[in-house]
This record gives C-alpha cells, sequence and structure tokens, in this order.
C-alpha cells in the first residue's frame, strides 16, 4: 500500500491518510471543503462548498496520478438533502464520466462542512 498526500489539499486531522492506493485502485479519504491555503471552510453556501470539496478531491487524484476520468466510485454526504439539487450542478461539472454513486443526508458533518466526497479512481 502506498499513502498518497499532497499539500494542495487539507491535511488528515486524525489517524488518517488523504489517500492509500493498493493494485492500482486509489481510496480517497472524504474531503470536506476546507480551503487548504486557510485551513478552514470559507465558502458559506453548498455551491461553493461543493466547489472546495471538488477541487479538493481533484489535488488528492492527482498527487496519486489519476484524474476525475478514473473514477469508478463516489460517495457524497450532504448535511441537507435539499440541497441535493444544486450540490449536483458542481458535482456534474468535474465528474464528467459519471461514475457510480451513492448520496446521503447525515446528522452531521465535521467543522460544520455542508457535504463531503469520497472517491474510488484506478489509475
Amino acid at each position: 500500500m502506498q499513502i498518497i498526500h499532497t499539500d494542495k489539499a487539507p491535511a488528515a486531522v486524525g489517524p488518517y491518510s488523504q489517500a492509500i492506493e493498493h493494485g492500482g485502485i486509489v481510496y480517497t479519504s472524504g474531503q470536506i471543503a476546507i480551503n487548504p491555503a486557510q485551513g478552514k471552510i470559507v465558502a458559506e453556501d453548498i455551491a461553493g462548498q461543493a466547489e472546495q470539496c471538488c477541487k479538493n478531491i481533484g489535488e488528492v487524484l492527482n498527487a496519486a496520478g489519476t484524474n476525475f476520468s478514473n473514477v469508478v466510485k463516489t460517495t457524497c454526504f450532504l448535511a441537507e438533502i435539499a440541497d441535493f439539487k444544486t450540490f449536483n450542478a458542481v458535482y456534474e461539472k468535474y465528474f464528467i464520466s459519471k461514475p457510480a454513486r451513492s448520496c446521503v443526508a447525515v446528522k452531521d458533518l465535521p467543522a460544520g462542512a455542508l457535504c463531503e466526497i469520497e472517491v474510488i479512481a484506478v489509475k
């Protein structure tokens, strides 16, 4: 297994890695909308936070030697299911290959985030 890390995405805040690559498969940890340059969530709405989540995922994928077109599965978490349509409008700009996906509403997300995305990709 290879640990994947980039300073262009938020650092792990616990005993986990941004991603792990094993056997040509990349498994990312969930990314919330933390702006890595500022170390905090700066967007206040779902569109801005979804955009930052996707940017963070993109940086982790890049560090792993892959990209959005190689994502085969995503899991998306929303603090409010009412944000589903707005979240999708941002999501579809990045995940143009239409990977398999689960999207659920949850009670709370870390740091008061409105959304979180994790992916599985091939190299």
